[in-house]
């Protein structure tokens, strides 16, 4: 059965009543990210350099550099295996400083994403990535321990690295319990994973593998979608009419943020340069992220409820209906453009619709 993978953003709270301890928890986490952040460039940094050595034609002809274990290979010029390399730099730097599973799976991670890139650093038509403060701290799936329920399933204890950590799901958090559950009864299994730090809170960006789900389809049945800004989606299933949000549903909070940062882009013009900065970095750029968060949150809504519809009917096959000539109009439409997110609705819908079994066609 074809395996699929779902990530899910899970926020976590340390599982302590001791503010001390929960203090020196967060300055750890923080410190090990800080730890990440320098191995990370560390790791493309070495990787780079050992690749740049077979482009150097200008070196002697007694200088073969071939990218391999002499142990394995006559010309090879390391001592283990190009994998190897980089977390023999990491244990030397950082063993004892930072778990060395977290340091394994960067590792894995980077020089996975380095290899993908390789030609384009090698041609030159891309150049050589620096990694930011504020990237995730990796692990492994195997890392989490003693997963468990509590309150009918509604909060989630478990351990990473010996720190004890509960979920904190809110009251829309139902997708989020259901595969914590799964997880729990050995259904699913967590895969490479990692922890955000976003402003004293922490985030779980789960990756989760699961297996296509077995429904009863029936292959006669088409179910035909239609994206558009007056209803979001317009589905059409064996004569039976279906609408899943609404223009004013979708338009009128959106267009309230944007408006929101026209007045205060506006009032930037009578601050002096450090106001505007402060002004900038704080209230704009988080109405800017509030926005991005709330089409994210409705494209999930409707792909969902789309799905949800055509299991309902047993479609097999869901047509979305005239969708490449509207992608081309709203390219030649600025307001569309701007505010109807014709390609992230799509990519949600043909997400949810592979883990359903359901086959997508655009027309």
């Amino acid at each position: 059965m074809e395996k699929l993978f779902t990530t899910r953003k899970i926020r976590l709270l340390i599982d302590s009543d001791d503010i001390d301890q929960k203090n020196k928890i967060l300055d750890t986490l923080y410190q090990w990210r800080y730890i990440c952040f320098k191995a990370a460039n560390q790791i493309y940094t070495h990787h780079y350099v050992q690749q740049q050595l077979r482009e150097m034609l200008y070196l002697t002809e007694g200088v073969r550099a071939r990218l391999s274990d002499i142990k394995k290979d006559e010309y090879g010029i390391l001592t283990t295996s190009r994998m190897n390399t980089s977390y023999q730099v990491l244990a030397q730097n950082y063993k004892g400083s930072i778990p060395m599973h977290i340091m394994s799976a960067l590792n894995g991670n980077l020089v996975a994403s380095f290899n993908k890139m390789n030609k384009a650093l090698a041609s030159g038509e891309s150049t050589l990535p620096s990694f930011r403060r504020e990237m995730p701290i990796p692990f492994k799936g195997t890392d989490v321990k003693k997963l468990r329920s509590s309150r009918e399933g509604a909060v989630f204890h478990f351990s990473l690295f010996d720190i004890p950590f509960r979920t904190y799901l809110g009251k829309t958090g139902h997708d989020k319990r259901e595969i914590l559950k799964r997880l729990a009864a050995g259904q699913v299994k967590l895969c490479s994973s990692s922890l955000a730090l976003d402003k004293g809170k922490i985030f779980m960006h789960a990756v989760f593998q699961t297996e296509a789900g077995e429904h009863e389809l029936d292959q006669d049945v088409i179910a035909e979608a239609s994206l558009s800004l007056d209803y979001p989606i317009m589905v059409l299933i064996a004569g039976k009419r279906y609408t899943i949000g609404s223009k004013d549903e979708y338009l009128y909070k959106r267009l309230a943020i944007q408006a929101a940062i026209r007045r205060k882009r506006k009032a930037t013009a009578f601050m002096n340069q450090n106001s505007r900065r402060q002004l900038r970095k704080s209230t704009i750029d988080n109405l800017m992220q509030s926005e991005k968060r709330y089409v994210s949150h409705k494209q999930h809504v409707y792909s969902k409820r789309l799905i949800e519809i055509c299991l309902k009917n047993k479609a097999a096959t869901l047509l979305l209906v005239d969708q490449t000539e509207k992608e081309q109009q709203a390219k030649e439409d600025p307001f569309l453009f701007r505010n109807w997110g014709y390609y992230g609705l799509k990519q949600k819908i043909e997400r949810k619709a592979e883990k359903a079994g359901i086959a997508v066609l655009v027309e």
